[in-house]
């Protein structure tokens, strides 16, 4: 999608023009991967004119395959980006209705012809939120990815401002029959599916690691994911966060938990830290990193991230790597 944001800190009632850029969750995870040196294609539906062609151009030009992509439709879904500085929060206003997805056909995707070959595929909650039809056409290409034996992610990514909770909850049940690896932030899983981290208080930024641990082993015993990750932020103000994440690790003998370092972020850009963690973690997981390792490797890409403007990610795997291993002091490169 389109993303326009105000100047610097300008507030929108400010705003005499806003900067545009191109993102969004799963183009933001493929972005990432494409960074890594992974082979990566975008599915999606995007208008024939000069603004859809502007995102298939985006993408193309960070390594994308955008063979896939569909064309037609009127528009291309908005998002408006206010940033928050200190106590005052960031604010997101969505313009998505009728959007070329959101309008796309179930019967639209041959995803016979889109899986060939392919190992992975990964969604967030975001896209069944858009509409009825993007919700069938996650259902469609979670059943054919299954089908086909890949490996199915989902990051829950719960909108409040696109769908309600209950519905929420109905729809992301019924996809997540087919996830193996889910991801989620402090919020998501008492979102969507009323799953709470006891002890903890996301408002206040206290993070209670048993209450995660707890939350955690819920996903996987109702849905019999193979691992269940949460990224945990501390939010001290808009611009500092503590950053850290857990992952839970489904075996015959009981789950297994990690926990990544965390670490202390000066947020240039929050958006898309979920998704580069994301990345992060099917990037381990192709590389057959251990878990501990895949975790940290996870942890770090999405602490970079923090760093970077706009929606995508844009960090080697050698820089992750290094900030993995505790060379964490932001001192020139010579």
């Amino acid at each position: 999608m389109l993303r326009l944001a105000p100047e610097g800190y300008h507030r929108f009632v400010q705003a005499a023009s806003y900067g545009a850029s191109y993102g969004g969750g799963e183009a933001n995870v493929a972005v990432s991967l494409a960074g890594f040196g992974v082979d990566t294609a975008f599915v999606t539906k995007l208008p024939k004119h000069e603004i859809g062609q502007g995102a298939v151009n985006r993408l193309r030009e960070f390594g994308v395959d955008t063979s896939l992509i569909i064309r037609g439709g009127d528009r291309v879904g908005i998002y408006f980006l206010e940033k928050g500085a200190s106590q005052r929060p960031s604010k997101v206003i969505y313009d998505r209705a009728n959007s070329a997805i959101a309008a796309a056909g179930e019967n639209e995707f041959d995803w016979d012809k889109i899986f060939n070959g392919a190992s992975w595929f990964h969604f967030t909650g975001i896209t069944p939120a858009l509409s009825d039809n993007t919700a069938a056409v996650c259902l469609r290409a979670c059943r054919a990815a299954k089908s086909k034996g890949l490996t199915v992610s989902c990051d829950l990514n719960y909108r409040a401002n696109l769908w309600p909770r209950e519905k929420a909850g109905a729809v992301m049940g019924q996809l997540m029959e087919y996830t193996d690896i889910c991801v989620a932030n402090e919020e998501d899983a008492s979102d969507v599916f009323g799953i709470k981290a006891p002890d903890s208080d996301v408002n206040s930024g206290r993070i209670n690691q048993d209450g995660y641990k707890e939350a955690a082993a819920a996903l996987i015993k109702r849905f019999g994911f193979k691992k269940a990750a949460i990224t945990l932020r501390e939010s001290f103000s808009a611009n500092d966060n503590n950053w850290g994440a857990m992952l839970c690790e489904a075996s015959g003998a009981g789950n297994e938990f990690y926990f990544s370092k965390k670490y202390p972020v000066h947020i240039v850009d929050r958006v898309g830290g979920g998704d580069s963690f994301g990345a992060g973690l099917i990037y381990a997981s192709l590389n057959r990193m251990g878990a501990q390792e895949g975790l940290d490797f996870a942890a770090a890409a999405s602490c970079l991230k923090h760093s970077i403007e706009g929606d995508f990610n844009f960090v080697s795997v050698d820089e992750v790597k290094k900030l993995a291993a505790g060379n964490a002091s932001g001192r020139v490169q010579r």
